[in-house]
């Protein structure tokens, strides 16, 4: 199994984290694969096999070629149907709000496909991503066409900036009101700008991102233990940190080592 990240050209580095590719046999990613929430949207293109989603009922739908998917308030469970072959973009909290009119909250825990979002150029899109010969040019295809729609976009507002910053530099550990006190602005005018452009709401995105920093201490044994990385991570107490754990990946962190969290673990690892 391959992962691999790419830093994005200073053209769009205000938007994208970052490109990255997951290849591997059905083997490798046979099981049911655990995706928890860590506050960016992507935009994904299976140029191998396509996914099976699993919805909250229960039941299963097979994941489109190409598609952006929304902020994940909870966990998304997704399984192989053969080999993988995925190539996605990974865009910063507000970045994406740049290049669409959808209201981002719409597309929440949701997968949407490219012509939904961008209409005919997202029918373009598609076909060369996944018709391309390597992922230096799946790179080129995807930062072009990212130029390109940026161009007719709005100004990063400064107060959304600031706000998201706040969040990842506390590592989530943070609340509105102190982030409102710090910034000098109504909490409610934060949180109704923060829930348009971002697509979660402050409370939601700090609670994933102080996760997020929990999980990498723990894939990494960076910390002695479970009250341990309780304490690290500001939360109240074990009980509150073994709620928000099992919120967001679905199981307890007893349980968290498997097969079917090989993917997010990729993720978190150094």
């Amino acid at each position: 199994m391959q992962y691999l990240t790419f830093a994005p050209h200073e053209n769009i580095d205000r938007i994208v984290e970052c490109f990255w590719l997951l290849e591997g046999t059905k083997e490798e990613l046979a099981d049911i694969q655990t995706i928890v929430p860590d506050g960016y949207m992507e935009m994904i293109f299976h140029y191998g096999d396509k996914y099976m989603q699993y919805t909250a009922c229960g039941s299963t739908i097979l994941q489109p070629r190409s598609f952006v998917i929304g902020q994940l308030s909870r966990p998304l469970k997704i399984q192989p149907t053969g080999n993988t072959g995925i190539f996605s973009v990974r865009f910063k909290p507000d970045g994406f709000r740049h290049l669409s009119k959808v209201p981002l909250k719409e597309l929440e825990d949701t997968a949407v496909g490219l012509d939904q979002v961008f209409g005919q150029q997202g029918n373009v899109l598609r076909h060369d991503i996944l018709h391309a010969k390597s992922t230096e040019e799946r790179i080129a295809i995807a930062e072009k066409f990212l130029t390109v729609r940026m161009s007719d976009s709005h100004v990063i507002r400064d107060l959304l900036k600031s706000t998201y910053d706040i969040i990842l530099e506390t590592q989530g550990q943070i609340s509105v009101g102190k982030i409102s006190a710090l910034q000098q602005v109504n909490r409610r005018n934060i949180e109704r700008k923060f829930a348009t452009e971002i697509g979660l709401s402050p409370k939601k995105f700090s609670k994933i991102i102080r996760m997020q920093h929990t999980l990498s201490r723990l894939l990494n044994k960076d910390s002695q233990g479970l009250t341990a990385l309780a304490y690290e991570g500001g939360y109240y107490d074990q009980a509150h940190f073994i709620k928000d754990f099992k919120d967001l990946t679905g199981v307890t962190p007893g349980e968290f080592y498997g097969d079917q969290l090989i993917m997010s673990s990729l993720f978190y690892k150094k």
